[in-house]
């Protein structure tokens, strides 16, 4: 499949307050289900920076109407079960972030998932605006960003519907996330004047870079 087209408007405020998806549609998913590897194995959910955990940074981010939140997540639950639900997936083996968005479309009752991961502490409060609208306008399956020099793939925002799609997908062994979005029809939110916003911590010098 190939993206759809979606031209940003001069106005984007009216267009995301008049075609935005009702939060109430929407279940959230913070990923922080990874080995950490690059980190000594910290749960990069649980690093804090200015004295607060990068979980909460991404808490900050997920609008206060939205449905349902859940965190995935495989080591650590009972920590992160005082932010909220969490959801885990095949028995902590870390088979990556598409795991994870699938174990959450197995409980999740809403027509959305928005996708964020716990490693970016800068994020825009209005991200989920973005995405939606942006969705919304084109009719795709999913949307995530484009920060003007990469594609930004796990701040997304996805139809569940395509949970048959990721089954299948999962169960060939593939776990390459832009894979299977090309599978279906996609739209890029391009967010490039906000780009610091998308910096992730893969490394310490990383939470460095962050001041």
């Amino acid at each position: 499949m190939s993206a759809v087209d979606f031209q940003q408007s001069r106005n984007l405020g009216s267009i995301m307050a008049s075609n935005n998806i009702n939060p109430r549609d929407v279940t959230a998913l913070i990923l922080a289900g990874g080995e950490g590897r690059r980190l000594g194995g910290q749960d990069k959910g649980l690093i804090h920076w200015q004295e607060r955990p990068f979980i909460e940074y991404a808490l900050d981010a997920v609008p206060s109407d939205i449905s349902r939140t859940l965190i995935s997540c495989n080591r650590n639950i009972d920590q992160y079960q005082q932010y909220g639900e969490t959801v885990q997936d095949n028995d902590a083996r870390y088979e990556g972030p598409l795991a994870g968005i699938y174990a959450a479309m197995q409980v999740a009752s809403t027509p959305f998932i928005f996708v964020l991961p716990c490693d970016s502490p800068l994020l825009p409060k209005d991200l989920y605006q973005h995405l939606a609208a942006a969705l919304k306008i084109s009719q795709a399956d999913i949307c995530y960003v484009d920060d003007g020099i990469q594609k930004q793939y796990l701040f997304a925002l996805i139809r569940t519907s395509l949970k048959p799609s990721l089954k299948n997908y999962l169960a060939t062994g593939n776990r390459q996330v832009h894979r299977w979005y090309k599978q279906h029809q996609f739209v890029e939110a391009n967010l490039s004047e906000q780009q610091r916003a998308f910096r992730n911590v893969n490394r310490r010098e990383d939470l460095v870079d962050l001041n």
